[in-house]
């Protein structure tokens, strides 16, 4: 399943990402940071450290905000 998630993150970042206007307010951008953290702690507790990193974006953060994964 983790690499089911994973290989959806990337195809997301390869193909789908590069046709839509640049949105991420933070650095790295999301897809990034998701990948990251599945990679790194699984995926239960990745999907929740990046389902909280997406709750986190609201209009009042700064783009390029620097927020790396823990």
């Amino acid at each position: 399943m983790k690499t089911l998630v994973l290989a959806a993150l990337r195809f997301y970042k390869a193909a789908v990402s590069p046709m839509l206007p640049p949105a991420c307010r933070y650095t790295p951008t999301c897809s990034h940071y998701g990948v990251a953290v599945v990679t790194r702690y699984g995926l239960f507790q990745g999907a929740r450290l990046a389902a909280g990193r997406i709750a986190r974006c609201t209009g009042d953060v700064p783009r390029g905000t620097p927020d790396p994964p823990p």
